[in-house]
């Protein structure tokens, strides 16, 4: 039963893998081009959450005189 299980499950993984990078024929890119061409965009985005929260913490300590 275990062996069977694993076949599956790497039946299941393979065939995830050859989705996310079969090319779309119409733009020639794989949904895994296009998340290595987003990923910088999230990355500044998640700095710029990360200075306001930051920000927002250092006020709240002083209105809280901490």
């Amino acid at each position: 039963m275990g062996l069977l299980k694993t076949a599956i499950l790497g039946a299941a993984v393979y065939a995830g893998f050859k989705y996310i990078t079969k090319k779309d024929p119409t733009t020639g890119k794989s949904i895994v081009d296009d998340l290595k061409e987003k990923a910088p965009e999230w990355v500044d985005k998640a700095k710029d959450y990360k200075r306001e929260f930051t920000q927002r913490a250092e006020y709240a300590k002083d209105d809280l005189g901490i």
